[in-house]
C-alpha cells in the first residue's frame, strides 16, 4: 500500500510539473531534477539497481537530451535524507510530457518504488 502511495505521489508530482510557468525567451533546455530518499533497509544492490535502470532511460528514451545523476556530497545538512538526484533535459515541454508516460518511465516506477522511502520532482526552463 505505501509503495502504490509513493508511486502515486511520484506521478501527480510529475503531472504537476506540466503547470510550470511558460518558456521564459531564449529558453533551450527544460530541466527535469529528481531525487530519491532510499528506505532505511534498502540494500545497496537494490539502489545501484534504481540508478542503473534510470541511466538506461536515456538510451529508450529519445526525447530525453541529456541524462546525468550523483549523490549528495553537501556539508550544509540541509538534504532531509534525500541522497541521490537525477537531471533529464529536454528540447520542450513536449518532449518532457512524452518521457512521463513512456512505458519505460512507467515501468521504472516499479523498480524503484519498492525502495523508495521518498521523492521530489522540480521542472524548470534554464535561464541566463
Amino acid at each position: 500500500m505505501k509503495t502504490l502511495l509513493l508511486l502515486a505521489t511520484l506521478f501527480v508530482a510529475m503531472t504537476l510539473s506540466n503547470f510550470a510557468a511558460d518558456k521564459p525567451a531564449g529558453s533551450k533546455k527544460l530541466y527535469h531534477v529528481v531525487s530519491f530518499k532510499f528506505k532505511a533497509d534498502a540494500k545497496k544492490e537494490q539502489i545501484d539497481g534504481v540508478v542503473a535502470a534510470f541511466r538506461d532511460l536515456k538510451t529508450k528514451i529519445p526525447a530525453i537530451k541529456e541524462f546525468s545523476w550523483g549523490t549528495n556530497v553537501s556539508p550544509e545538512k540541509h538534504d532531509k535524507g534525500f541522497t541521490h538526484a537525477f537531471i533529464l533535459s529536454f528540447s520542450s515541454e513536449k518532449d518532457r510530457d512524452i518521457y512521463l508516460v513512456h512505458p519505460d518511465h512507467k515501468a521504472f516506477g516499479g523498480i524503484v518504488g519498492p525502495v523508495l522511502a521518498d521523492v521530489f520532482v522540480l521542472d524548470y526552463w534554464a535561464q541566463k
